[in-house]
């Protein structure tokens, strides 16, 4: 009994240690006089308003960064599942030369951070005239989500009997009916994963997308964000209304997917 009540213990202060800083946000997006930091206790005061919100789709470019993250992490989702799932299944279906060496590179590229490999990127970009366009972040967020991208989709395919490609040989299948018509489907949860985890990778990036994009119009959401940060005052209303609309695509992403969430992440772990 004294087990069970620590256990409910350690779970609400861990909860409520997670919740604050959702809760101190919310505060913040609801105050009137754009004030970080209060003597007050209560998350939502006498002097409460939305008036944070109204403002942030009236007078500033909200928007405009809202549908350029939205383009950008949609491209780099389909470009995402779309290579993973092909590329994965070839890696695990079939045997040829280079095969090893090629998966084994694909896991030394995640030893290193995207923001290491930024001159590089940079250069190629400035070559290829990418900078300031999303063609440049398309490209970069593609090619650094991909490599986990294989890998899990790789592990999940490792997990499903050969016996159900060979018996729809059998009856007369090509090999892209089989793989379109029979893996894909039952690879939902791998694909689920796979896309969220694209999704995510773009969603809140930062670091890259201020060295890319210079044109304001261009501006994602986290770029945007900080656009109401300056040296000598930052709008802490409109950055917490910000903050709490950004979250809302993921937290729904979360919620509509999260049935997929343990058989996703779990089977690719167990062959056979």
């Amino acid at each position: 009994m004294i087990k069970r009540i620590l256990a409910w213990v350690a779970i609400l202060l861990f909860a409520a240690f997670s919740l604050y800083p959702i809760i101190y946000v919310i505060s913040v997006s609801l105050r009137g006089d754009n004030a970080f930091q209060t003597q007050s206790l209560e998350i939502i005061g006498p002097n409460s308003t939305y008036r944070n919100f109204v403002d942030l789709f009236t007078k500033t470019d909200f928007l405009v960064w809202l549908k350029n993250s939205l383009i950008i992490s949609s491209v780099t989702t389909f470009a995402g599942v779309a290579l993973a799932s092909c590329s994965a299944y070839a890696l695990s279906r079939y045997r040829f030369r280079g095969r090893n060496s090629m998966l084994f590179a694909l896991l030394t590229t995640q030893m290193f951070p995207a923001t290491m490999l930024m001159l590089p990127f940079f250069i190629i970009l400035s070559q290829l005239h990418l900078i300031d366009s999303f063609w440049g972040l398309f490209i970069i967020y593609s090619s650094t989500a991909l490599p986990f991208c294989i890998w899990q989709m790789k592990a999940y395919y490792d997990t499903i009997p050969r016996e159900l490609e060979e018996a729809a040989l059998l009856d007369g299948c090509s090999r892209w009916m089989i793989f379109t018509k029979i893996i894909l489907p039952v690879s939902s949860p791998a694909l689920v994963i796979t896309a969220l985890f694209s999704f995510m990778s773009s969603w809140s990036e930062y670091v890259i997308a201020a060295v890319v994009l210079q044109d304001p119009q261009l501006y994602t959401l986290p770029l945007g964000l900080r656009s109401f940060q300056a040296s000598l005052a930052t709008q802490w209303g409109l950055y917490a209304a910000g903050a709490l609309i950004v979250s809302v695509p993921v937290l729904v992403l979360f919620i509509s997917i999260s049935r997929y969430l343990v058989s996703g992440l779990t089977m690719g772990s167990v062959k056979g």
